[in-house]
């Protein structure tokens, strides 16, 4: 019984272009006052929204402790969430409505 050689494996292409981030999620967008008292005034990307959002729900300490994927409204974001208590996916949701 003769095996087969398997054939030596093929590297991926090394020019393969990297992917390059969304133009709609780098536009600059402009919060609105109640999200500027968490982010700042100046225009921001999408992203850049979100990344200072969580960094002021980690400073605060709002994630839940039990579900870390639900985040616990202090005054200045219960005034963008409308609730007490927003899953983390909700959130952006809820956020881009702030932003124009």
């Amino acid at each position: 019984m003769a095996t087969a050689k398997k054939a030596p494996a093929t590297k991926a292409a090394p020019a393969a272009a990297k992917r390059s981030p969304n133009a709609a999620f780098m536009k600059p967008m402009t919060p609105s006052a109640t999200l500027a008292a968490i982010v700042g005034a100046k225009p921001l990307p999408r992203t850049e929204v979100t990344k200072k959002v969580w960094e002021y729900i980690k400073k605060h300490k709002l994630q839940d402790a039990a579900n870390k994927r639900m985040i616990n409204a202090d005054a200045k974001l219960k005034e963008i969430f409308q609730k007490p208590q927003v899953s983390m996916f909700e959130m952006t949701k809820l956020i881009s409505g702030h932003l124009s």
